[in-house]
């Protein structure tokens, strides 16, 4: 046995018994499959004492019975659990509360930082998994880093004469970063830089990193966006040589390119986006058929015609997997010259889109449809508040166009009361929205409902999805589907459904937590009816939220639970959506006749694409949530109405009436009392006074703090 190692650890003092106790933990854990007796383990812990020797005899028979150890014969004993190992994703935490994931799920171990081996948040790590103690949580030791995930961070820099830190932003390490002088790249005190770490030796406290970019003067609102995306690992620029891929590929569309696809610049089509958008990769087209029915094309811009696999520009497109919406700026996937310009279904202009065409009664029964290739010419731009005119008033300066938005919303209206009558749930988010001034500073939040023109788009958008993923899904039971991406969303977590249902009690409302997937969702949808306009509303939808389960993109298909739908993909978005790219490429290889591909390197991409999402959608949280700060900063000691919108070990958050901004209480900050939390009932309860803190409590609150740096609020309970 080498004990090598562990004879670093040996005392050079008279140990404590708490002290004995952990170093034998610790002896087993390192040598889990070695078979000693209480003199063996004395020798090794250097305890030379009768007296210590004693408790040693002690603490391991106290170890047997935690079932942390095992008795093997007579006075010898084992590690109960022969620290077998496994791989996952290291999570590192400033505090010190560092995790493991395991590969495939499983519960998150703690993992020590003096069992990390310095990995990194992000590594896919090998851990040795140690032997559990009776009523202590499960713990690993990192034994080998596999792959490095993060190895850059964003923080600000501090220079001093010889050397420089960089003091972080997030949360993720403990310590600041050690800078060279000659790996500064000219940066400043006050600066914030993204920083790689280039080596953390074995026995250094802080890591050592190398300036990779200056992004500016702190407070600056572009320093502060980019900082976001850094943070995140997300980019903030292009490659120039993606920018010069993109700016050869040729504008011409060909007579070739034009007899290949189904002409459609002769029917009338027209664009409904958001008020500030530039990438139009979704028109709608309508004409009455000479048999009665309708024929609603849904043409969707054919961005694979442009960018070719394997190519810098769609490598790219794969690594960033999805465009990204801060508060005032939109990071695209692709090229602007692609995104705005050669793929935007621009009025006026022809373009070549990929579509969905149906045929359809009055009562929006679908009776034929089909996928083709086409070519459009937009008649109309619309934004949503144009065509919503347009409903409201049923009027509009060019007659067709006013029948065709109609048209449309009304069949658009029938299909959501079917798809809600087989069980889809009804979720309307309000949005948090900012009108920002020329530097970026944020004048007023405004809230953004989806109204009937944001539905129309969004039901014939659902609808083409759903066909697209039933074309290829949908096969007699003799043969086997090829390999596809969907958009699956699985049944709630049965548990957390009975969290929230115990939850609404409180409020007066009542949820089916049992019995099957459309019963439940019908059950919701009655109480999100019932909760419309009441103040409880925007909390009640959003822990209704947390109960459901995450939307992903994969090979296997389980339906979409969300929708209603047994086949669902997402074909309408491969502008911004590096998925509806991949699904555009299989519809036209299977269309064509082509086989099956890969569906281990199909699978392994659409974890990429979910995983991508997930990080930006936390990029845009982060980008609201300090315009929120920002827009608070001069409010500090104003006293605001709000309700209780989150429940944590380490305090309370509130969100305002007024605004939707939230902030913190700090557990500190509620009295002498200590406070335990109680995650069933999602509240904090005094263990001296009772006094219970509950999600959805209307509280008033002062504003004491807004600090951006921490994109943090921080409020006082005002009694």
């Amino acid at each position: 046995m080498a004990k090598k190692k562990f004879e670093e650890i040996k005392p050079q003092k008279r140990l404590k018994k708490k002290e004995i106790i952990q170093r034998i933990v610790n002896f087993f854990n390192i040598y889990p499959k070695e078979i000693m007796n209480y003199r063996q383990v004395s020798s090794e812990l250097g305890i030379k004492t009768s007296a210590g020797k004693v408790v040693v005899i002690d603490v391991l028979e106290a170890l047997c019975k935690d079932d942390f150890l095992v008795e093997v014969s007579r006075g010898k004993y084992r590690s109960n659990g022969l620290g077998s190992t496994a791989e996952g994703i290291f999570e590192r935490r400033s505090n010190g509360k560092n995790s493991f994931i395991p590969e495939g799920g499983g519960n998150p171990l703690f993992v020590a930082e003096r069992n990390s081996m310095h990995a990194m948040n992000g590594d896919k790590v090998k851990v040795q998994i140690f032997a559990k103690r009776k009523n202590r949580d499960p713990e690993a030791e990192v034994i080998e880093i596999l792959h490095r995930g993060q190895n850059t961070f964003v923080g600000v820099l501090e220079v001093t004469k010889h050397y420089a830190y960089l003091i972080l932003d997030s949360k993720i390490l403990a310590n600041d970063i050690f800078i060279p002088k000659d790996k500064l790249k000219d940066g400043k005190t006050g600066q914030k830089a993204v920083v790689r770490i280039i080596e953390w030796p074995e026995k250094a406290k802080n890591p050592v990193g190398e300036v990779m970019d200056i992004l500016g003067d702190v407070g600056d609102n572009r320093t502060e966006m980019h900082a976001i995306l850094a943070e995140y690992g997300l980019p903030y620029k292009y490659p120039e040589s993606v920018e010069k891929a993109a700016k050869k590929i040729p504008a011409q569309i060909t007579q070739e390119d034009i007899d290949a696809r189904e002409d459609f610049r002769e029917t009338l089509t027209f664009t409904i986006d958001p008020k500030d958008a530039k990438d139009f990769d979704d028109a709608l087209s309508l004409r009455k058929l000479p048999n009665d029915l309708w024929e609603v094309g849904v043409h969707i811009a054919d961005v694979t015609h442009y960018v070719k696999p394997g190519s810098v520009i769609d490598k790219e497109a794969a690594e960033r997997a999805t465009s990204v919406y801060l508060v005032d700026r939109t990071i695209p996937m692709l090229p602007e010259i692609l995104s705005n310009n050669l793929c935007s279904l621009r009025p006026n202009e022809d373009k070549l889109c990929f579509a969905v065409i149906f045929e359809m009664n009055d009562a929006a029964e679908i009776k034929n449809y089909r996928i083709k290739r086409t070519i459009i010419n937009s008649n109309r731009r619309f934004n949503y508040g144009e065509a919503q005119q347009i409903i409201e008033t049923k009027t509009y300066k060019d007659n067709s166009l006013a029948e065709a938005v109609l048209t449309l919303d009304r069949l658009a209206k029938q299909l959501r009361e079917k798809r809600y009558a087989n069980g889809a749930i009804n979720f309307d988010r309000v949005e948090v929205k900012f009108d920002i001034d020329k530097s970026g500073k944020p004048l007023r939040v405004y809230f953004k409902e989806a109204k009937d023109s944001n539905k129309l788009v969004e039901e014939f958008m659902l609808l083409a999805n759903k066909t697209v993923a039933e074309a290829i899904g949908k096969v007699p039971k003799s043969k086997k589907a090829k390999t596809f991406v969907y958009r699956v969303h699985d049944l709630p977590n049965p548990e957390k459904l009975g969290n929230f249902s115990e939850f609404i009690r409180r409020f007066g409302y009542k949820l089916k937590d049992k019995g099957t997937g459309s019963e439940i969702s019908k059950s919701l949808n009655h109480l999100l009816d019932e909760v419309q306009g009441k103040k409880e509303q925007n909390l009640i939808e959003t822990v209704a939220i947390r109960a459901m389960a995450k939307a992903v993109y994969t090979t296997v298909n389980i339906g979409h639970y969300g929708l209603a739908f047994k086949y669902y993909t997402q074909f309408t978005s491969p502008i911004r959506r590096y998925p509806d790219m991949m699904v555009h490429r299989l519809l036209d290889r299977y269309l064509s006749g082509g086989r099956s591909v890969n569906e281990q390197k199909t699978e392994e991409e659409c974890k990429h694409c979910s995983d991508m999402e997930n990080v930006a959608s936390q990029a845009e949280r982060a980008s609201i949530k300090y315009k929120q700060v920002e827009f608070m900063a001069d409010k500090v000691g104003m006293i605001f109405d709000g309700a209780i919108s989150g429940v944590t070990e380490w305090g309370l958050y509130v969100e305002l009436n007024e605004n939707m901004c939230e902030g913190m209480v700090p557990m500190r900050n509620l009295g002498n009392d200590f406070y335990e939390f109680d995650e069933k009932t999602y509240s904090l309860i005094g263990r001296s006074t009772k006094r219970r803190y509950s999600l959805g409590e209307p509280v008033k609150v002062k504003v004491t703090r807004a600090s951006l740096e921490k994109k943090q609020l921080d409020f006082t309970l005002v009694e």
